[in-house]
C-alpha cells in the first residue's frame, strides 16, 4: 500500500468528507450505541443511525473509530501545515530575490550577529529597533540610518537584517551599492537602453520602500556620481522614503563625498550610527563562518 505523504494525506481527506456528509442530517432513526472492533487501535463505542431513504432501501450509518478519525484529522492538518510552509518559503525566496540581497547576507540576522561590546550592543539595539518600528514609523515620516565604520564591522549584516524583517506583499526594500546604483542610472544614456534615466530614477527615488544603499564613499567622487546620488536621495527625501546609507568614511569623509546638500538633509532625517571598533573577518574565518 502507498503510505507516503501525499497518499496518506488523500485518504484521510476522503474519510473526513465521508464522515462530514454522513452527518449531515435528513430523515434519520437514532440506532443507540453499539460497541465494535477497529483492526487497528480495538474495541470502541460506535453509535448509528438508520436513514430512510425515497428510492432506496433503508440505511444504516456508524461512527468510526475515534482513534482513526484523529490519525485522519492529523495526517490532513500536517499536510496542510507543510503546504502553508512550502508557500512561505516560496515567498520568501521570491522577495529575498526582489530586494537584491546579496547571497552572502540572506542568512545574516539580528539573532546570529555577535555583539560583546556596549557599542555593538548600541547598534544592534538601534537596527532592531528600526526595524521593528519600521511601519509605523520611518515608512510614514522617512527616518533613516547611516551606518560608518571600517569594513568587516557588521554594517552589511545589520543591514540584511533590517531587510528581510520589513519586507513583505507590500513593503519593498532594495539593496543596492552605491557603484551598482550610479551604473544603473548610467546604463540608461546608451543609445539601446529600454529604460530612460527618469524611469530609474523613479524607481529608485519613490517606488522603493527601504533603499540600502553600501559602500558609499568607495567611488571617485565626481561631480557626476554625485550628482545621480543627490538625485536619488533628495527624491527620497522629498517623498519621505526611508533609506540607510553604509559607509566606511568618517562624518567629514561622508560630508565631502555625498555634498553638503544630501548631508544636509541626511543630518535632518537620518540618525548615525558609529561601528567603532576592528574587522569580524578574522574571527570569522577562523571560526569557518
Amino acid at each position: 500500500m502507498d503510505r507516503s505523504p501525499e497518499s496518506v494525506y488523500r485518504l484521510a481527506s476522503l474519510a473526513l468528507r465521508h464522515d462530514a456528509m454522513q452527518n449531515r442530517g435528513g430523515s434519520s432513526v437514532d440506532l443507540g450505541a453499539a460497541q465494535r472492533e477497529c483492526q487497528e487501535h480495538g474495541a470502541y463505542i460506535s453509535s448509528g443511525k438508520g436513514y430512510m431513504l425515497l428510492f432506496s432501501p433503508p440505511k444504516e450509518v456508524w461512527t468510526r473509530c475515534p482513534a482513526c478519525v484523529d490519525n485522519d484529522q492529523a495526517a490532513v492538518d500536517r499536510h496542510e501545515a507543510a503546504q502553508r510552509l512550502q508557500r512561505a518559503n516560496e515567498q520568501r525566496a521570491r522577495l529575498v530575490r526582489q530586494a537584491c540581497i546579496p547571497s552572502r547576507f540572506v542568512s545574516r540576522s539580528f539573532d546570529n550577529f555577535v555583539a560583546t561590546t556596549e557599542d555593538q550592543t548600541r547598534a544592534l539595539t538601534v537596527c532592531r529597533d528600526y526595524a521593528e518600528s519600521f511601519d509605523n514609523e520611518a515608512r510614514k515620516s522617512g527616518a533613516s540610518l547611516v551606518l560608518s565604520g571600517k569594513p568587516g564591522t557588521g554594517k552589511s549584516h545589520l543591514c540584511a537584517a533590517v531587510i528581510q524583517s520589513v519586507m513583505s506583499a507590500d513593503c519593498w526594500p532594495q539593496y543596492v551599492t552605491c557603484m551598482d546604483m550610479v551604473r544603473m542610472v548610467r546604463a540608461t544614456w546608451r543609445k539601446d537602453s529600454d529604460q530612460s534615466e527618469n524611469e530609474v530614477l523613479d524607481h529608485l527615488g519613490d517606488r522603493i520602500d527601504l533603499l540600502v544603499i553600501d559602500e558609499i564613499g568607495m567611488q571617485y567622487g565626481t561631480d557626476g556620481e554625485q550628482t545621480i546620488i543627490f538625485d536619488v536621495l533628495d527624491r527620497r527625501y522629498r517623498e519621505r522614503k526611508p533609506s540607510i546609507l553604509i559607509t566606511n568614511q568618517d562624518k567629514a569623509g561622508f560630508k565631502d563625498f555625498v555634498g553638503e546638500r544630501i548631508f544636509d538633509r541626511m543630518t535632518e532625517v537620518a540618525r548615525w550610527v558609529p561601528f567603532d571598533w576592528q574587522s569580524y573577518r578574522p574571527t570569522a574565518r577562523k571560526a569557518g563562518v
